[in-house]
């Protein structure tokens, strides 16, 4: 039984208010590729995860008990009562630790994949609040669907007209250096530019920015490089970083120069990840 970890895309965020707790108070626009990590499970007397594929090996320092696939997978077991097991395994495929919600997609798609292999009902408000528990912007990553959001980015409110971006061509850009999220926080300049708009996603992504682009870039200048490149590419609508980077991504009116983008960007950065896809 498959499934997949999509990538998540914030199309805007905008950072309002530090929090007490260690959280900072934001408001996004989630968008979600239809490419990610692949996931699948299978009948196992106990739990079990295998992670391989291009990104596996910056993993294999972690503990697999403690990878957020695994703890999902023991909390959606508990929480239902299951006996049963699962074998897991995880093709890492994106750039870990890079503002597109890997671990969060993964954790997500374990929750959906496990709860069919168990016979679970998807709809059970438990699958939500283990998400939650989880991470901030698990939830979303469960939905996988375009959506605005509060809090901590936990309070997801559907979107008017959100159908419209399902097959935009999409563009994701990695550089390939490590952008730490605390310090992207940290280094927010403290200024609430105001609210996002809750009205069609698209014109609500172009009227906002993302507020940790630009500490973000401070620490990797890399992150502007990619969105200057990108930007700059025929046919492009959307250009930004997600979350807190590294990872830009590029939204185009038609495929043909999202590709042309994906193999001007290829020849002219050999060594930077580059993935070709659309939004759901």
């Amino acid at each position: 039984m498959a499934d997949i970890g999509h990538a998540k895309i914030n199309l805007a965020l905008h950072v309002r208010a530090r929090g007490g707790d260690g959280y900072h108070a934001i408001e996004t626009i989630f968008a979600f590729a239809r490419d990610g990590d692949g996931l699948a499970v299978a009948p196992a007397d106990d739990l079990s995860l295998a992670i391989d594929g291009p990104y596996a090996a910056l993993l294999a320092a972690e503990p697999v008990e403690t990878n957020l696939v695994m703890r999902a997978a023991r909390a959606l077991r508990g929480a239902f009562g299951v006996s049963a097991g699962a074998a897991i395994r995880l093709d890492k495929r994106l750039p870990v630790a890079s503002g597109i919600g890997g671990g969060s997609a993964d954790a997500a798609a374990a929750l959906r994949a496990l709860a069919r292999l168990w016979a679970l009902p998807a709809d059970d408000a438990r699958i939500m609040a283990i998400a939650a528990e989880l991470g901030a912007d698990v939830p979303a990553c469960v939905a996988s669907r375009t959506a605005w959001a509060d809090g901590r980015g936990d309070r997801l409110v559907a979107m008017a007209g959100a159908e419209a971006l399902a097959g935009m061509p999409l563009l994701l850009v990695n550089p390939g250096v490590a952008c730490p999220t605390g310090p992207v926080f940290r280094g927010w300049d403290g200024v609430d530019r105001g609210p996002l708009e809750r009205g069609d996603p698209l014109r609500a992504a172009l009227a906002g920015l993302n507020d940790l682009e630009a500490p973000a870039r401070a620490l990797v200048p890399e992150i502007g490089e990619a969105i200057g490149l990108i930007a700059g590419m025929p046919g492009v609508v959307l250009a930004r970083m997600s979350g807190s980077g590294a990872t830009c991504f590029a939204l185009f009116a038609e495929a043909a120069d999202r590709d042309a983008a994906a193999g001007r960007l290829m020849a002219a950065r050999p060594g930077w990840w580059c993935l070709a896809t659309a939004l759901i």
